[in-house]
């Protein structure tokens, strides 16, 4: 069964039936987002099932001609780090789609409904397409391809700034592609295999002068879409000025296809190359990690806040992916997922926030938490899980890359691990403000969360929690694709992961 084709072909397709709702009808348009985002979920569910940790690296393959003349194909596949990323784009949708009820009835829209909802579809398809190629130009089609529908989701469906804010997005986006399109041209060129398909391009690339070229065009282009510092000066702007659904799946999914990247391609078709640059890409980490959570600290705009605690959890993603041990890299892999659930949250519920009191600033908020007991209390638990408090998600993923960076790296793992300190500084004072205090005026007409909510942020607290005391599960599907990884990167292998010494126990 061509699981992943059709999974991209699903909300392809819920895309024009959306689209081609009768004017009008938005209801009807939400409803079949919706129903579509759901199937498109059950079909990821079925297809984990059948996925075998022990078997094949990459499975469910499909490989078919494209461009015979050039060796373009299409090729999709997954492993075991592609599959759990798929798997988080197929949960983080549905929700979305909920949670967008009514933001693509704002003011401030400039087209319809049915066609913000066709944009989610659309996306999500690109998403999917891009953990699954492995055939890297059609991977970079699917990179760039994503850029579209969330430029016109932020363009035309954000707030006040919201066509700055999604130009500065689609130019640096644009510009890190083109370096990336000239890489792969030149890997292309350089191996003189008639191929893109990725398995037959590892090793193909022996001299260390080019692999370091060629290793710098990729890395550029995923360092922007991480964001990595300091490449990150985009995403601030973007995310504060996303609806509170699209921003979720900005920085919950888009951003995670830098560091998935980093750790598919970077390490794998440029070894020597990464053995390198890795020196230089660790300060871009710690220091990507001390910035983000510094700046985060003085933000009084609480989206802003959100996305500048994601350019600090970024630099521990890309420190794990390049401390080059089993538990950094199985620890990066998994902080990918987790960053996706606590961030999401985080940003729902301040969309909620902002819903009610019409602003995004702290300082007209107060004594939330005496008004909407359970809005309030779904905001602490994911504040804590941001700040990797032991007992939810973050904080295994956390820990596993500070602990497999210091095999290799001690020093900065011991600077790195300040940002935990640094996190529960901006996490617990903006719910402070927030949440407690004296009740600011207009708060007191606030109502708690209602049914469709509670249906938005249930799910994402229940995974916060559950993959904090039982991450095994995802960590088994991790754990042999980060091994193969290395392998080919021909790193010395450390110590079993974590998982394996009873990190699920």
């Amino acid at each position: 069964m061509p699981w992943l084709t059709i999974l991209m072909a699903v909300p392809v397709v819920g895309a024009v039936l959306v689209a081609l709702t009768p004017k009008g009808n938005d209801k009807l348009a939400k409803q079949l987002t919706l129903a579509v985002s759901v199937v498109v979920l059950a079909l990821t569910i079925a297809m984990a099932v059948q996925f075998s940790p022990k078997g094949d690296r990459f499975q469910f393959v499909e490989t078919y001609d494209w461009i015979p003349r050039f060796g373009v194909h299409y090729g999709v596949g997954v492993d075991g780090i592609a599959l759990v990323l798929i798997a988080l784009s197929a949960v983080l949708v549905p929700i979305v789609v909920l949670a967008s009820w009514h933001d693509a009835d704002a003011p401030t829209a400039k087209r319809s409904v049915k066609t913000y909802f066709a944009l989610l579809l659309v996306l999500e398809a690109m998403m999917i397409g891009v953990f699954a190629a492995t055939d890297i130009f059609l991977f970079y089609v699917f990179f760039e391809a994503m850029l579209i529908p969330m430029y016109f989701m932020i363009g035309s469906y954000g707030g006040a700034q919201r066509s700055y804010a999604a130009v500065k997005f689609l130019l640096y986006s644009l510009f890190g592609g083109l370096l990336m399109l000239v890489a792969v041209i030149g890997l292309y060129v350089v191996a003189g295999k008639n191929t893109f398909m990725f398995p037959e391009l590892i090793g193909a690339i022996q001299d260390p002068t080019t692999q370091k070229w060629l290793f710098a065009g990729f890395f550029f282009a995923f360092a922007v879409k991480a964001p990595l510092w300091p490449f990150h000066t985009w995403l601030p702007d973007a995310a504060a000025q996303a609806p509170a659904g699209a921003a979720v799946l900005l920085v919950g999914v888009l951003d995670k296809v830098g560091t998935y990247g980093m750790l598919r391609f970077c390490l794998e078709l440029f070894p020597d190359a990464s053995k390198f640059f890795t020196p230089l890409v660790i300060v871009l980490s710690v220091v990507g990690i001390i910035y983000g959570a510094i700046v985060a600290i003085g933000q009084t705009d609480m989206k802003r806040l959100i996305a500048y605690t994601s350019i600090s959890h970024f630099g521990f993603i890309a420190l794990g992916v390049f401390a080059m041990t089993n538990d950094a890299g199985a620890g990066a892999t998994l902080y990918m997922v987790n960053h996706g659930f606590s961030t999401g949250a985080l940003f729902l519920i301040a969309g909620f926030l902002i819903a009610r009191r019409g602003s995004p600033h702290i300082e007209d908020y107060g004594g939330v938490q005496k008004v909407t007991p359970k809005l309030a209390g779904v905001f602490l638990i994911a504040g804590l899980s941001g700040l990797a408090l032991p007992g939810l998600s973050s904080f295994v993923s956390e820990f596993m890359v500070l602990i497999g960076t210091a095999e290799r790296y001690m020093v900065p793992a011991i600077i790195s691990a300040s940002g935990v300190v640094l996190a529960a500084i901006y996490i617990l004072w903006m719910y402070q403000r927030v949440a407690g205090g004296p009740t600011a005026e207009p708060v007191k007409e606030f109502k708690d969360l209602n049914g469709r909510e509670l249906w938005v942020v249930a799910p994402l607290i229940a995974l916060i929690i559950g993959l904090g005391f039982y991450p095994k599960p995802l960590l088994d599907v991790i754990n042999p694709a980060v091994d193969h990884t290395l392998v080919s990167v021909q790193v010395e292998k450390f110590t079993p992961a974590i998982a394996e010494k009873g990190a699920g126990q």
